[in-house]
Parts: C-alpha cells; structure tokens; sequence
C-alpha cells in the first residue's frame, strides 16, 4: 500500500507546483525539497516551516505560525500564531490560535487544542479536548478526555479510558490542577477547582474546588538502613 509521503514524492513536478503555491502566499519554506506538502496543503502568510517537514492531506496551517523540523501534521487545522515544536505528530485534529505544541507530541484522531492551551514533550492525546489556557507538560496521556479551561495536568497523568471492552470518558474541570503520576479511573469527573494530590489512583467523582487523595500513607524507619548496613559488616 503507496503511503502518502509515497504518494506525493511520485509526482516531483507536482510537488514543485505546490511548494511555488505555498511560497507565493507567504509561506516561508526553509529547504522545502528537504519536506513533503501535500497537494491540498494550505499555509498562511508569515509561517515558517523548517526542513524536514511534512505535511499531508487536507492539513491548513494558519498564519505567522512556527513548525519546527520533524513534525508529521495530516488532515488537521493549525490556527494561527501556533507553534509546533519538534518531531510531533498530528493527525485529523484542530489546534487553535496561540497553543503551543511539542517536542515529540502526538495528537491522534479527535484531539483538540485550544488557544493559548499547552502539549509538553512526550504527551498523548486521543479523542481529547484541551480547553483555553490548560497546560499538560509531560509524559502524560489524555484519552476519550475533556480538560477545563486553565487547567493545569502533572508530570505522567494518564487518563485509564479503557476497561478491556469499551472507552470510558474523563471530564476535567476548568482551573483543575492535577498532581503528577496520577491516574484517574474512567468514567470519573473531578470538579471545577479542585486539587488531586500527586501520585493518587482516582476512581470516584472529586467535587468542585475539593482535594482529592489516593495513595498509601507514608512510613519512615529512622537508622532503618545504617543497620541493614552494620548487619551486612
């Protein structure tokens, strides 16, 4: 099966003719025989695509926007003024205006990034929305999920949206803060407001500007180890 990299490398002077178009209106391609644009590929005027880019499908960039080298966008919306860092991976999603976006992202089908909203280095999102302003910085995975506006999602927080047999969804409240290597159990909703304590499994509902923790309490045995280390000696 022809890929559609494969697909429009077939047809260079096709190519040739689309990165003509796109530099004549006012796209700014770096190297751009070192990137594929696809034929309905539309760019706005002021962006700036580094080499290795591709871009595939029905993908619109909007304009005054910064996609850096490595990235793979298909089928979806980029609005404007929005940054892509490096090597993320897009597809049949919208991203809107002023959102910021990598490195090493992958937004799957469904994923929607509002303005102004932020994707850290190594964040999943499917069939996910990022409300205005939230932030997920890394090492995370949102699926079959709403995030509030402003909302704030910890260091590996990963949404459990699948029991074995169906997706479940997990709706987030706006100004939520979500504490790192939590895991929140599908269906579950946490409030508007409310705090979950880092490294909690959440599998009930967190009322509205509530905190919320799960985990197992913590024990310290002074001098445990110096006499581990004695009884070795």
């Amino acid at each position: 099966m022809i890929s559609s990299v494969q697909q429009v490398l077939c047809d260079p002077e096709e190519h040739n003719r689309t990165i003509h178009r796109l530099r004549s209106a006012g796209a700014i391609l770096l190297y751009p025989e070192q990137s594929v644009f696809g034929p309905q590929v539309e760019i706005g005027a002021g962006t700036v695509i580094e080499p290795g880019v591709q871009l595939l499908g029905s993908t619109r960039i909007g304009a005054d926007c910064l996609i850096r080298s490595g990235c793979v966008v298909e089928n979806a919306s980029v609005a404007d003024r929005v940054i892509l860092r490096n090597h993320c991976v897009i597809s049949d999603s919208a991203i809107e205006a002023d959102a910021t976006i990598g490195p090493f992202a992958h937004l799957r089908p469904g994923s929607n990034v509002a303005a102004e909203a932020h994707v850290g280095n190594f964040v999943e999102m499917k069939k996910a929305r990022l409300g205005k302003g939230a932030k997920v910085g890394h090492l995370s995975y949102l699926g079959d999920a709403s995030v509030g506006a402003g909302a704030n999602i910890g260091a590996g927080v990963i949404t459990c949206n699948y029991d074995g047999q169906k997706k479940h969804p997990t709706e987030i409240g706006a100004g939520a803060f979500v504490g790192s290597d939590s895991t929140l159990v599908a269906p579950v909703t946490v409030g508007d407001g409310a705090y979950i304590g880092a490294g909690s499994c959440i599998t009930r509902d967190v009322p509205p500007d509530s905190l919320a923790v799960a985990r197992s309490r913590q024990f310290t045995k002074e001098n445990w180890a110096a006499l581990r280390r004695q009884k070795k000696d």
